[in-house]
């Protein structure tokens, strides 16, 4: 049948996204703050960019530590809220990055 569409999965919890799979029910050990251990798949991926999804207020965080830890391998974050997070997440992943992303969705 020409034109099928693929099913669509809608999440409505916290997820990250790695190597295009999807990690779903992402939770960190301190709510609305990103560590180190909270993205530790992540950067043992080691992608070109990490896009952070900060909810739709913004209010999630990226720590200190992440933010030294991501410099130094040479990862760039990006960090805004999520609507936006997730266009820039499809603009880079559409140009052939390579992107991992953690997207807050429950506020």
């Amino acid at each position: 049948m020409a034109g099928s569409l693929s099913p669509v999965t809608v999440y409505s919890a916290d997820l990250k996204i790695i190597n295009n799979r999807v990690v779903a029910d992402w939770w960190r050990k301190a709510g609305h703050v990103v560590d180190v251990d909270d993205v530790a798949d992540i950067l043992a991926a080691q992608p070109k960019y990490l896009v952070i999804g900060k909810g739709k207020p913004g209010l999630m965080r990226v720590s200190g530590e992440l933010a030294a830890e991501l410099q130094g391998r040479g990862i760039e974050l990006l960090a805004e809220p999520t609507a936006g997070a997730v266009e820039t997440f499809n603009r880079l992943v559409a140009a052939g990055y390579q992107v991992a992303a953690g997207f807050h969705l429950t506020c």
